[in-house]
């Protein structure tokens, strides 16, 4: 069920609650995400592993919940009030500060009542409050970083939390930091319906079969490619265009213009604004072609699919370009800045890459050889040592 955690008081200074009359019994875990997949992914897939482990799993997440349907594995979804630093009026930083000391007195009254033994944020300004909170309760706190660069609120979470799980072996600025001992690389835990399309091997490719291509990003992701692959794809060779089958992601207004440019093209295509079951579609896919948020670089590893990754540009912390970037370098993808991605590069880098089967092979094999698999079961060990170390106040 939802639960509103309140959106009244105000966090009382630093201080931390006497910790042993907030012990839990070891058997309850809050998760706190929110915001994008990005953050919502991996913590539900920490929710299904850690339930397996007979754990009793809440989700604390903002106002705007779990707005990608994903029907979050928790006992409870409590709603803390959140906000991401928009400006540097002091009008601003004070709506803000307002809004997360709320948050965080609101986090503190649940948290007295679960009783959590460990508290694993996932990162962004959704987490700021419950791990806040963790904190003066004396609660064992773990942050997850899904990219390869430690984020501009993860920078300042990491400084109190117990734990930092890593998805990639290096991480821009924890590694060389006064941060690094807190480090655990766990990868980035997928779900199950994406272990499930792991299994799936890589489909047939030759010269005369249909080339499955799928297209997907975030909302801006979604209107780049909707405004560019049409074009790219209507100038492949007759050849190649007539063995193409185009699986996209779309915003609602720009669906009808991008299915009749399909179609005039003589391109079949599936155009929708959400894909339900996109693990499975990215499973048979020779080609996807993608942003390069954490999530996505998790999945297409796990999975084991070749990609032309296109960074968000502009992103204060560049996490896309580091993420794709470190793929590239595997061969399991191929990295292109979207000023440089017009609809000419991506015919002839398609009709390239698209004329050698093998190539495709290869960088299929080379971004599963990237994949953690068991990114899950890792993260989740680590949520054990907390857990035991809080109920019996030493280290298993």
């Amino acid at each position: 069920m939802d639960r509103d955690g309140g959106a009244d008081g105000s966090a009382s200074g630093g201080d931390v609650d006497a910790a042993p009359s907030d012990a839990g019994d070891g058997k309850t875990i809050i998760l706190a995400a929110g915001g994008t997949g990005g953050h919502l992914f991996p913590a539900f897939a920490l929710a299904q592993e850690l339930s397996r482990r007979g754990y009793a799993v809440d989700l604390m997440t903002d106002m705007r919940g779990d707005r990608y349907g994903t029907g979050f594995p928790a006992r409870t979804v409590h709603k803390v009030p959140s906000a991401t630093l928009k400006g540097k009026s002091p009008i601003a930083l004070a709506k803000t500060a307002l809004t997360l000391s709320r948050g965080v007195a609101a986090a503190r009254r649940i948290m007295s009542e679960v009783r959590p033994s460990v508290v694993v944020g996932f990162g962004g300004y959704p987490s700021f409050p419950p791990l806040m909170a963790a904190r003066m309760k004396g609660i064992k706190t773990i942050l997850h970083e899904q990219n390869a660069v430690l984020g501009r609120a993860n920078r300042l979470l990491a400084k109190r939390v117990d734990a930092v799980a890593t998805s990639f072996a290096h991480t821009k600025y924890l590694e060389g930091s006064a941060l690094a001992d807190k480090a655990r690389h766990t990868g980035n835990p997928v779900r199950d319906n994406v272990l499930a399309a792991a299994s799936v091997p890589y489909p047939e490719l030759n010269d005369s079969e249909r080339i499955n291509l799928l297209i997907f990003g975030g909302s801006q992701g979604a209107r780049y490619f909707s405004e560019t692959l049409p074009t790219a794809l209507k100038q492949l060779p007759d050849d190649l265009r007539s063995r193409i089958v185009v699986i996209q992601q779309a915003r609602s207004e720009d669906i009808d213009g991008v299915r009749m440019s399909y179609a005039n093209g003589g391109i079949t295509a599936r155009v929708e604004t959400f894909f339900a079951d996109l693990p499975a579609i990215i499973g048979a896919a020779h080609l996807v072609i993608a942003r390069a948020g954490a999530s996505s670089i998790a999945e297409l590893t796990v999975i084991g699919r070749p990609s032309v990754l296109v960074p968000l540009p502009h992103a204060l912390d560049n996490d896309q370009l580091l993420n794709a970037t470190r793929l590239a370098e595997s061969g399991g993808a191929w990295c292109v800045e979207q000023g440089q991605a017009t609809a000419d590069w991506f015919q002839q880098h398609l009709t390239g890459v698209l004329r050698h089967p093998s190539g495709l092979i290869g960088a299929a094999a080379a971004a599963k050889a990237c994949g953690l698999p068991d990114a899950v079961r890792r993260l989740a060990d680590l949520v054990e040592e907390l857990a035991i170390t809080d109920v019996h106040g030493v280290p298993a």
